[in-house]
């Protein structure tokens, strides 16, 4: 072989090492959908929908996709309650590796294809779930299963998202397993209140039963 037969040979090989990353990052940039990697870090205490709204841009950010407006999916109660279905957009919603979880804010409410398999975080990597150490499937939604607001006092937001202590957060299994073997258990939005020795609302509250504070991120555009 000669000198610069061996060159062209390299540059090929080196070529087509960058074909995939190129893929990879195109797949990011087309990301609209992802479970954040780590909460804020202060359990429910998000700093209200704006806090967890910049958490999500951050992350969006730092994975290439920042180039979109992120929104968290959270309710919020009380005097001008928020709907988490009416702060997402209008879909379609795919992952980091090209996947669609949802074509609209009808088929995430009813026949998604939302699993431990495609409810990847901003990387493209599996959030880990019941029967995995550490188990995180318990995200934050505040939601009813339709995506809307809790009615009443009893709180469902730990105070709209401002608690660290006292309060309850209504969270969804990521990967689609509960307890039970019912719709309840299943839900991806709408599974059970958060407990623990701490209040409820702490981070080693969320952790006790299953979480870790972690979000579900929607690009509105």
């Amino acid at each position: 072989m000669t000198t610069g037969t061996r060159i062209a040979g390299l540059a090929l090989a080196a070529l087509g090492c960058l074909v995939p990353v190129g893929a990879a990052q195109a797949q990011q940039n087309a990301m609209s959908f992802f479970i954040t990697s780590a909460g804020p870090g202060k359990g429910a205490d998000l700093g209200g929908l704006d806090g967890a709204d910049k958490h999500c841009q951050a992350l969006a950010q730092a994975a290439g996709a920042g180039g979109k407006t992120w929104r968290a999916y959270l309710s919020t109660q009380g005097a001008g309650a928020v709907n988490a279905r009416d702060r997402i957009g209008k879909g379609p919603w795919q992952n980091a590796k090209g996947v669609v979880i949802a074509k609209d804010v009808a088929d995430l409410h009813g026949t998604n294809n939302l699993t431990k398999q495609t409810a990847l975080d901003e990387k493209g990597e599996v959030i880990s779930g019941r029967g995995d150490q550490p188990n995180r499937h318990d995200i934050l939604t505040g939601s009813q299963p339709d995506g809307t607001a809790f009615a009443g006092s009893e709180d469902r937001t730990c105070g709209n998202w401002t608690k660290s202590g006292e309060g309850a957060a209504m969270v969804g299994h990521h990967d689609r397993v509960g307890l039970r073997d019912d719709e309840p258990s299943r839900s991806w939005n709408s599974s059970h209140p958060s407990r623990g020795p701490g209040g409820g609302c702490a981070q080693a509250d969320l952790r006790s039963t299953g979480g870790d504070g972690l979000l579900y991120c929607f690009a509105v555009n």
